[in-house]
């Protein structure tokens, strides 16, 4: 429910803050007192469409806050989180600060957020009716879902909606299968050319960077074999390192005892040099033996390399992805060989699925048009009460192409009214005027209070044009829409005005305002919430005109006497 509303520089508002109870609050006043302020006030929080008018004269900037207390299973409250917004309890706060260049910005528990996500949460959780033409009631857009709340027929919905979704994959892998086999069928030539010469050569992934190493290794053979055998000789020939340490170690060996242990350190070095030289003698040895560079050997490592490399170049891939290119192309190939055999099995299935889904759905249009039936006598019923007698209100299904065919059924549903008999039903909001469209939109939400329940309804002149009976009973349902909603509504009517809960006052007063050292005269609307012995001299005012007589009084007595259960 709307806990508060802050406004400020509005037209003629300078600064207002109201604070709302649950029920049923009714705003009186004169006519041009400024109650639709409120309204386009109240609207701006909502996302309504902004203009510069909107700021009050002489100001930068007009705000409008307005505080929302929701349930924690709000829908608003989960479409917040997955936005990151955070909510304290269900306290949603929306702001809407107004230039008077006319750009506006939007706020969510302070988070900035787009124009349009303030108008998506506006929308779920107050309707204002009479006022704007974009009530979701008027959107034929939302029809069939709240046709489909009022009808309570969730179970058979919900196959509907799995029913489609099984189609749907069907008819999306049997479309992908034809794709397939429609490019195999077409490179079919290509395809087993490709193929068969892939799969004769059969690359490997990492081959290239193998045979590339191999054949530079081989490429230098003849200088690796030459230094390594020049390196063996250096090391064991006669004279050569080996020789030549083992005589040095003999010599020192003869003299070591006469030198008293001072040479066995040097005898210690040499011996470990002439093990390290056998053992380098050793590793040459197997390095000349193992090292395969036999030219055979290189022509065969090239020519494998450059095949590889030029049927890479041939399919405009890395030489690493040709295997995988090879698994690809083999697939397509058998798309063709067996995609037709598989192809007959998805099109049966995808029909078999088809045919579920507009089994199913059959049910649910036949629900609906039952749904239907039932939606327009409760409201035809309403209509009656509210001096709309004549009007025809009908809920219009007609089927969809199968293209428009969709998770909710095969059926688009129409809310028509028809006010004069003889004249063909049509849109709501092109067929009724304000007072009208107001009322059969009282009609409706009487009747879908249960199935179709909103926070905040707004109701602006429901009562226009009617007196009497007709406004006591536009009264009575907006008492039993209070009962499960929070209930705004702009009134002319001390019968309706009567029935409120709460009772608030729009008047205009003419106020000083200080304008470059000097003072200027200007015209403010302000609003009071009356106590029950203001309450009883506005609804006399309401009755009898500007002269409030003791008779007017005694009627507004009665009147409130009457409205208490």
């Amino acid at each position: 429910m709307l806990t508060s509303l802050a406004i400020r520089d509005v037209v003629l508002i300078e600064h207002l803050d109201l604070r709302f109870e649950p029920g049923l609050c009714v705003l009186t006043g004169e006519t041009g007192a400024g109650k639709s302020i409120l309204l386009d006030s109240l609207g701006l929080a909502m996302g309504a469409r902004a203009e510069a008018r909107l700021v009050r004269h002489g100001s930068e900037r007009a705000s409008v806050t307005a505080d929302f207390d929701l349930p924690l299973q709000h829908p608003v409250i989960e479409m917040l989180e997955t936005h990151g917004i955070t909510t304290e309890g269900g306290e949603i706060l929306l702001r809407r600060v107004l230039g008077k260049d006319g750009k506006s910005r939007a706020f969510v528990n302070d988070q900035p957020v787009s124009i349009g996500m303030l108008r998506q949460i506006g929308e779920l959780i107050v309707e204002i009716h009479g006022q704007f033409d974009n009530q979701r009631l008027l959107n034929p857009t939302h029809h069939k879902t709240i046709l489909d709340t009022y009808g309570g027929y969730r179970d058979v919905m919900a196959m509907v909606s799995s029913t489609f979704v099984s189609w749907q994959a069907k008819a999306k892998e049997k479309a992908q299968l034809e794709q397939e086999i429609e490019i195999a069928r077409r490179d079919e030539e290509f395809l087993r050319h490709a193929v068969d010469e892939l799969e004769k050569l059969a690359p490997e992934p990492g081959e290239e960077s193998k045979l590339a190493a191999k054949r530079a290794l081989m490429m230098h053979g003849e200088q690796l074999m030459s230094a390594m055998n020049d390196a063996l000789g250096h090391l064991r020939m006669n004279n050569g390192a080996d020789d030549r340490l083992q005589k040095a170690a003999r010599e020192l060996g003869r003299v070591a005892e006469k030198a008293e242990n001072r040479l066995d350190g040097v005898i210690g070095i040499l011996d470990r040099a002439i093990n390290e030289t056998a053992e380098a003698i050793n590793q040459l040895e197997r390095v000349s033996q193992n090292l395969d560079l036999d030219p055979n050997e290189l022509e065969t490592a090239e020519e494998r390399l450059f095949a590889l490399r030029a049927l890479a170049r041939k399919h405009n891939v890395l030489v690493d992805d040709l295997s995988d290119l090879t698994k690809r192309l083999s697939h397509n190939l058998r798309a063709v060989e067996d995609g037709a055999a598989r192809l007959l099995v998805l099109r049966r299935e995808e029909t078999e699925a088809r045919q579920a889904y507009v089994a199913v759905s059959t049910q649910l249009t036949e629900r609906r048009k039952l749904a239907a039936i039932s939606l327009d006598k409760s409201v035809s019923a309403e209509l009656v009460a509210l001096k709309l007698g004549k009007a025809l209100f009908l809920t219009e299904l007609s089927p969809l192409a199968e293209d428009g065919w969709s998770a909710s059924g095969m059926d688009r549903v129409f809310f028509l009214v028809a006010t004069n008999p003889g004249n063909p039903p049509g849109p709501l909001n092109k067929i009724a005027s304000g007072g009208e469209m107001a009322r059969f939109m009282l009609a409706l939400k009487v009747v879908l209070a249960e199935s179709d329940p909103v926070a905040t309804l707004v109701f602006d002149e429901v009562d226009a044009g009617v007196g009497g009976a007709v406004a006591a009973a536009v009264g009575e349902r907006l008492v039993r829409l209070a009962e499960s909603n929070q209930i705004l509504v702009v009134t002319h009517s001390p019968q309706v005005a009567a029935r409120g809960n709460t009772h608030w006052r729009v008047a205009k007063s003419p106020t000083n305002e200080a304008r470059d050292g000097g003072e200027e005269l200007r015209i403010a609307t302000s609003v009071s919430s009356l106590d029950a012995g203001q309450r009883k001299e506005e609804i006399a005012r309401m009755l009898a005109g500007a002269q409030v007589t003791d008779e007017a009084r005694a009627a507004a007595d009665s009147l409130l006497a009457g409205a208490v259960p």
